[in-house]
């Protein structure tokens, strides 16, 4: 699993923008093709989510149009509502 922001010139320090959007389907056994720098969440819900170092946090109630500002590695199927997920790099 890539982590492009590991290998910026401003570290991993996330920048506002985003070059990449990939539309997300949860898995409780697949990783990212790469992390994400945060997640667009267009239909209302929970997200279960593992962050780069492997910790699995559950967010809820997340409004439709949030972006989460959070690095992520998998969205996870088991506990996660919400939809049309994107992950953003």
């Amino acid at each position: 699993m890539a982590d492009r922001w590991l290998q910026s010139p401003f570290g991993a320090v996330p920048l506002m923008s985003y070059s990449r959007a990939v539309v997300l389907t949860p898995s409780d056994s697949a990783d990212l093709a790469n992390v994400a720098a945060a997640l667009w969440v267009g239909g209302a819900g929970n997200i279960s989510l593992d962050t780069p170092d492997g910790t699995t946090v559950l967010i809820s109630g997340i409004p439709a149009g949030t972006v989460l500002p959070v690095r992520v590695r998998r969205v996870r199927s088991t506990s996660t509502t919400a939809t049309l997920i994107v992950g953003l790099d």
